[in-house]
């Protein structure tokens, strides 16, 4: 009925369903019980385990490969501002000197937790105070120090002692002390709170690890910031930490180019304004020994034309100091941002860009070297593209000088034209306008540097970051780990996953043979048979009108026998099997009530002269029976016996037990009680001994018409089924089909027939009767 039952699933619902259903379903309980098991296990995990949130943020940074408009006020002000690249500046907020700066910002080496019944929660909210460490980064590590806070004083209790705030103390392993928390609000119950200290530098890397900084979208300049945290507020913190320490560390770097800048200009000043002094003070003198008052007009044009010129010639010489700075950087070798004066004063906006960016490639630099290892991708990357950048500035600054020369001979031509003029006009006052023309130059110089300080001095004091927040630090409302829906998810699939790989592992294990398809993997004989395992404790399943599905398979077993040749000619049946315990004495004598039942006239041999277990089922005495007709005893006539199963069922015992039975077999008297039984009856049914481990079988099978070889569910062994080919073909079992029987419900509340007689399980076939009783009380008792 198993076998059917598969089949008819397999049309209803297709082959690969069908088969799961058949293959599982029998395990229900297994199932229902190992999804308790995992839906419990899942709840507790949900109920124990710390909620995970995310904390989002995004800025824009100007990139100079995604053009921004510069042309509002503030970045005109922003003299030493510039664009950046994005990979690059992803690469600077992962940087462990900012993430460091965040967490000794925070205390976030020093949590408080506050105790509860199943796990501690962080206290970064309900916490009255915070732990600062004087030395973050070697700190001794403390677990679970005890403290609690008295809000009437103000004071700290730890240890026993109390401690005010904003003091350092010794804890007796780390110098800290106890602030305030700006972010605390009161909690509704009196929490118990402990802190711990660990190494700032641990804390770091745990949060760079979770962190994830990464480009919106491949065309825009806007930096996607992430982060997960058990509490909400922290990581909105850490993340806007970051960002401002990010901010702060590019205006730091403009004002040291700024300041650098006003240091070149300053040294600058002090020595024009000291050559002015001077020149001024040589007019006086000049005066005073020539005894002039003032110019003639005639000197005074000749001061305002040479003037001018003299101012482009002062400008050239200021713009020729300049690149003499920008060039010895250059070529200093030095890896460090030093002194570099822009490219103030210069009228080249090319150079003016290319300084730019070489300062903060080699500010860009000097920040990943402190975190990351000589041979980092995106530090060598960066290497190289300064490498290639300064020739490209030299090539420039070269390039600028030598158009400055240029003007600077075109205008000291002017000046030598000039000089004729000079040359006209009287002695004394020529002394005047030459030393005139002197001062005239130092203060337009002095001016020209006045206003580059003051451009610069504007420059640094409203420096700002190339950086726009676009959404601060926010994190979400739901907890994104454990997820309630995976986490359930996972613990059906783990139910289920156990469940099948149980069942799997319980049939890959298994010896004996529990499918059909198994016999037929295993061998080219027919299954023309199944016979389930009935639920009532009685040797005959087959009633006259009775339409139990075992009488029904045994009515579909003696339909199938045509299948094999067996008719009203060809009419011995030999039943036998490969160990004892398989059915095959159920099958016969249920056979032969079958066949009875048709109104056929049957006989059933009771051919295993060794261990004979159909007498009792029939109530008849073995005294008299196949062994005393082959020794020549008895005749046929006497040793055939009715039932009173049924009229049509006829039984021939085995007799006494001889001590030669295949002997006995081949002594040619068994052929002719064949042939009288053949005359007489319309089916002769020979149960006999099973194959392993005497050849009685083998010997009766050549006499017979047809072989019926019995297959127990769960009791024959797959290796006895694996040669039977090979076997059939050594020594021939004629006319040999195979029926399944015994099969049992797969799973669990499996009911079995309980018969003494070998249905119950496999037995020694040698087991002598006082054995047999031993072992069916010992049954019995359990």
């Amino acid at each position: 009925m198993q076998v059917t039952q598969k089949r008819g699933i397999e049309d209803k619902g297709g082959g690969a369903i069908g088969e799961v259903i058949y293959k599982y379903l029998p395990y229900w309980p297994l199932f229902l019980i190992l999804f308790v098991l995992t839906m419990a296990g899942a709840w507790a995990y949900l109920r124990l385990a710390t909620p995970i949130y995310e904390v989002s943020a995004a800025i824009m940074v100007k990139d100079e490969k995604k053009g921004v408009d510069d042309a509002n006020l503030m970045e005109q002000l922003d003299l030493f501002g510039s664009k950046k690249l994005v990979e690059n500046e992803i690469e600077v907020i992962k940087s462990r000197m900012l993430m460091h700066h965040v967490v000794e910002e925070l205390s976030l080496y020093a949590p408080v937790y506050a105790k509860a019944p199943f796990r501690d929660v962080l206290a970064y909210t309900s916490s009255p105070v915070n732990i600062q460490a004087l030395k973050p980064d070697s700190v001794e590590e403390e677990k679970k120090v005890v403290f609690s806070f008295d809000d009437s004083t103000g004071e700290v209790v730890l240890r026993g002692k109390r401690f005010p705030l904003n003091q350092w103390i010794f804890d007796s392993v780390n110098t800290i002390r106890f602030v305030r928390n700006p972010r605390y609000v009161k909690p509704e119950n009196k929490e118990d709170l402990f802190f711990t200290l660990v190494g700032a530098r641990g804390i770091t890397d745990n949060l760079l690890n979770g962190l994830k900084v990464t480009q919106a979208t491949k065309l825009s300049s806007v930096i996607d910031l992430k982060i997960r945290d058990a509490v909400q507020q922290r990581g909105e913190d850490v993340l806007n930490g970051l960002i401002a320490a990010y901010n702060s560390a590019a205006i730091a770097d403009k004002n040291a180019l700024a300041a650098n800048t006003l240091k070149f200009i300053n040294q600058r000043l002090k020595l024009v304004a000291g050559e002015l002094d001077s020149v001024e003070l040589n007019i006086q003198r000049y005066k005073t020994r020539e005894g002039i008052v003032d110019i003639s007009a005639q000197g005074q044009l000749y001061l305002d034309n040479v003037g001018a010129n003299d101012q482009k010639l002062s400008e050239v010489n200021v713009q020729l100091a300049v690149l003499d700075q920008v060039e010895k950087y250059i070529l200093s070798n030095s890896d460090q941002p030093g002194i570099v004066p822009s490219a103030l004063g210069a009228d080249n906006a090319a150079l003016a860009a290319l300084l730019s960016k070489l300062y903060d490639l080699e500010a860009t630099y000097q920040g990943l070297q402190k975190t990351t290892a000589e041979n980092n991708p995106m530090l060598l990357s960066i290497r190289n593209e300064i490498d290639k950048l300064k020739p490209n500035i030299l090539e420039s600054v070269r390039s600028q000088r030598r158009n400055l020369e240029a003007g600077k001979v075109n205008l000291t031509g002017t000046s030598n034209q000039y000089a004729a003029v000079l040359q006209k006009l009287p002695q004394k006052e020529r002394g005047l306008v030459e030393i005139s023309r002197q001062q005239t130059i130092k203060n337009g110089i002095y001016s020209f540097l006045l206003q580059k300080r003051e451009e610069t001095a504007l420059s640094y004091n409203s420096a700002v970051a190339d950086t726009r927040l676009v959404d601060n630090a926010q994190a979400t409302d739901k907890p994104v780990s454990p997820r309630r829906i995976l986490i359930y998810l996972i613990a059906v699939v783990i139910a289920f996953g156990a469940g099948a790989g149980f069942v799997a592992l319980r049939e890959v294990l298994n010896r004996e043979i529990v499918f059909r398809s198994e016999i037929e993997e295993a061998t080219g004989i027919p299954v023309i048979g199944e016979i389930m395992m009935g639920e009532k404790d009685t040797p005959f399943v087959v009633t006259e009108g009775g339409r139990s599905v075992i009488a029904e398979q045994f009515r579909q077993l003696r339909t199938s026998l045509a299948y094999i040749g067996v008719n009203g000619r060809k009419k011995k049946v030999l039943i036998t099997s490969t160990i004892a315990g398989e059915g095959k004495s159920f099958v016969s004598s249920n056979l032969s009530l079958t066949l009875a039942l048709a109104n056929k006239k049957v006989v059933l041999l009771e051919m295993d002269l060794r261990r004979p277990a159909l007498s009792p089922l029939f109530g008849a005495s073995r005294q008299v029976g196949l062994t005393n007709y082959f020794v020549g005893d008895k005749e046929a006539d006497h040793i055939i016996k009715s039932t009173t199963i049924h009229p049509n069922l006829f039984f021939i015992p085995a007799g006494a037990i001889p001590p030669n039975p295949s002997e006995l077999i081949m002594n040619g008297r068994l052929e002719e009680l064949l042939k009288y039984l053949e005359n007489i009856f319309d089916f002769v049914i020979i149960d006999t001994a099973p194959t392993n481990p005497v050849t009685d079988a083998y010997l009766l099978s050549p006499m017979c018409d047809a072989t019926l070889y019995v297959v127990r569910h769960g009791v024959t062994p797959k290796s006895a089924i694996r040669t039977l080919d090979a076997n059939i073909v050594m020594r021939p079992l004629k006319n040999v089909a195979i029926v399944f029987n015994g099969i049992r419900n797969r799973g669990f509340g499996r009911i079995g027939y309980g018969y003494g007689y070998g249905q119950e399980g496999t037995h020694n076939y040698f087991e002598t009767e006082k054995d047999r009783k031993k072992r069916e009380k010992k049954a019995t008792k359990a």
